[in-house]
């Protein structure tokens, strides 16, 4: 008779755990869905895409790593734009429509960056933009739901020009109003962006603008425009492509004879420079990049502390995971970005603004307040508000010039920060340089 007894306290019992448990179980569920869209295949994605791609993974792992955000563990669903702006675009709508994430992260490419931060803000879902640069996906356009921390395309154009400007008279010894320059770039949102920047600046500067032409990034011959970079004889050249048209510039442009003082690009294929010393060797030395900077050439004394072990964490995962030496700038930026959205973003979203809708996030965005330093990257962040022209973007974001030498990466401006005195003009061993 005490064995049924028994047996209902047991169950009992069993039941009412089993409701205690519960909430537990569904607090332990709670997950925040990030779609991340970058390009893994195609192109793009040897242009520094992929390690944009491969980056943001080691930022998502490790916050999961250290038990997610608030009790939210980050879901994230990996698509592949393969290098293609529809397929970006399809790629989008698949994830807020079809997967229901609960907002949008990554994007390498401006020419896929434009039209998705634009269908994306129609519908009033969120979207983080950590890598592409053209100023025309905010520029007038008062995005509401889309924010990027990353530097703009403007600002790429101008510091290459001031960089310029500091160097002409000391290292090429020729007033700024004979300094003859040439501005070639890929004629998507992205080349264009810098390109007209680069002219603007030089403009202002009193350089003589010599050539200021663009290209499809997809052209099989570059002989032609190199023609007429040989005619118009610049001393310094503002390039702004993507891998596969740079690599066939360089190869087409020894072949053809190009001369020139100085080479400087902006970001993209440029930022690869171990693609480049694979095909061209040596040849490449001495070539500048316009960037944000690659996280590992900064004093950690110079950032808020913790941020040097943040650096050498992502340095020691990406090299464990791709098998390189040299670690990317644009892995640096989708980790930096990435950690800022899921350490500063989304704790205050949760925490103050009640959730992970849409309209949270973009409050919490808005909220932004890192200093200088504050980032791995050293710039702050704080986002231009609604009504700026430039709405949604970071304000506090600033790129660098370096220089690759002998294979290694070097700061070459500002001088504030400067890990080398940069080598201008080319040494005469150089294929390019001027005779």
């Amino acid at each position: 008779m005490k064995i049924p007894h028994i047996r209902r306290l047991a169950l009992a019992s069993m039941a009412t755990l089993a409701l205690v448990a519960l909430p537990i179980a569904a607090q332990a569920e709670k997950e925040v869905k990030v779609g991340v869209i970058f390009d893994y295949s195609g192109p793009l994605a040897g242009g520094g895409s992929e390690a944009g791609g491969v980056a943001t993974k080691i930022a998502v792992d490790l916050v999961n790593e250290r038990g997610g955000i608030e009790g939210y563990k980050i879901n994230a669903i990996y698509a592949d734009a393969q290098s293609k702006p529809d397929i970006a675009i399809n790629e989008a709508e698949r994830l807020l429509n079809q997967e229901k994430v609960d907002l949008l992260l990554g994007f390498y490419s401006s020419a896929q960056c434009v039209p998705v931060a634009a269908k994306v803000d129609a519908l009033k879902q969120f979207m983080w933009a950590n890598i592409c640069i053209s100023s025309a996906v905010f520029k007038d356009r008062n995005l509401k739901y889309v924010f990027r921390p990353q530097v703009h395309s403007d600002q790429y154009g101008v510091a290459s020009v001031q960089f310029v400007s500091e160097v002409a008279k000391e290292k090429l010894d020729t007033p700024l109003a004979d300094l003859r320059v040439a501005i070639i770039h890929e004629d998507g949102p992205y080349g264009s962006g810098v390109a007209s920047g680069n002219d603007k600046a030089a403009k202002e500067k009193g350089m003589k603008v010599v050539l200021n032409e663009g290209y499809a990034a997809t052209a099989p011959d570059l002989s032609s425009l190199i023609t007429k970079l040989k005619r118009a004889k610049p001393d310094v050249i503002l390039h702004t492509g993507y891998n596969p048209d740079i690599t066939l510039f360089f190869r087409q442009a020894r072949e053809l004879g190009l001369r020139f003082k100085m080479l400087i690009g902006h970001g993209a294929g440029y930022a690869q420079i171990d693609k480049l010393i694979d095909t061209f060797g040596e040849d490449v030395n001495h070539v500048f990049n316009v960037d944000p900077v690659a996280a590992q050439l900064l004093d950690p004394a110079t950032l808020k502390p913790g941020l040097g072990d943040l650096t050498s964490e992502l340095v020691k995962r990406y090299k464990l995971a791709k098998g390189v030496k040299e670690v990317p700038p644009h892995a640096s930026m989708g980790f930096n970005h990435t950690w800022i959205f899921l350490n500063d973003v989304l704790p205050r979203a949760i925490k103050q603004h009640g959730g992970i809708d849409p309209e949270a996030l973009r409050k919490a965005a808005l909220e932004t307040d890192i200093p200088d330093g504050g980032t791995i990257q050293g710039y702050g962040v704080k986002f231009f508000p609604a009504g700026h022209q430039m709405a949604g973007q970071n304000e506090r974001s600033t790129p660098v010039v370096m220089q690759y030498i002998d294979g290694e990466t070097k700061i070459a401006w500002p001088k504030a920060i400067r890990t080398v005195d940069p080598v201008v003009p080319l040494p005469a061993a150089s294929p390019y340089a001027a005779k």
